[in-house]
C-alpha cells in the first residue's frame, strides 16, 4: 500500500524512526515520554543481556542499526506492540498507522471531534472527512512561504 496516498500518514521508515515512533506516541501514564533510561533499564530486565541507555540512544538516532532479535523484541514488549512492528514491512505499516491514531487521539481536540462523530451516518462522516480536507489544504496554503 503507498504511503503517501492522500489523507493517510506517514509511515516511519527505518529502525531509527520507528523506534522514535515508540517514543513519541506510547506514553507514560502521567502522558510523558519514557526516558531511554527506563526503556533500557526495562529492556534489560526482559533480555538479560546489556541493553544500555547510550546503546538506545544509538538505536533511536541511527547511529546503530543492527541490533539482535532478543533487543527489538524486548522494545516491543515494553512498548506493548507486536513484534512484527519492527520485522515485517506490511505489518509495521500498519502498526505505524495505529500508532499515529493513537497519538492523535491523545490530542483533547482531536479526540472530541472523534467521539462527536461515532453517531454520524456513513454520509455524515463522508461530509465531516471532506471538510476536514477542504481546511487541511486552506490552512497548508496558509503555511506555505511566499516567494
Amino acid at each position: 500500500m503507498d504511503s503517501a496516498r492522500k489523507g493517510e500518514p506517514a509511515e516511519p521508515a527505518g529502525l531509527a524512526a520507528k523506534i522514535e515512533a515508540l517514543f513519541e506516541t506510547v506514553r507514560r501514564p502521567d502522558r510523558e515520554q519514557y526516558s531511554n533510561e527506563e526503556v533500557a533499564s526495562a529492556c534489560r530486565e526482559a533480555t538479560g543481556e546489556s541493553f544500555s541507555t547510550t546503546y538506545l540512544w544509538q538505536l533511536r538516532t541511527g547511529r546503530r542499526d543492527n541490533p539482535t532479535k532478543r533487543h527489538l523484541e524486548a522494545l516491543a514488549q515494553f512498548f506493548q506492540v507486536p513484534p512484527a512492528y519492527f520485522f515485517d514491512e506490511q505489518e509495521g505499516r500498519e502498526i505505524a498507522r495505529e500508532l499515529a491514531l493513537l497519538g492523535a487521539m491523545r490530542d483533547a481536540g482531536v479526540r472530541s471531534v472523534a467521539l462527536r462523530a461515532v453517531n454520524l451516518s456513513p454520509e455524515g462522516l463522508d461530509t465531516v472527512s471532506e471538510l476536514i480536507d477542504v481546511i487541511a489544504r486552506r490552512d497548508a496554503a496558509r503555511n506555505r512561504p511566499t516567494s
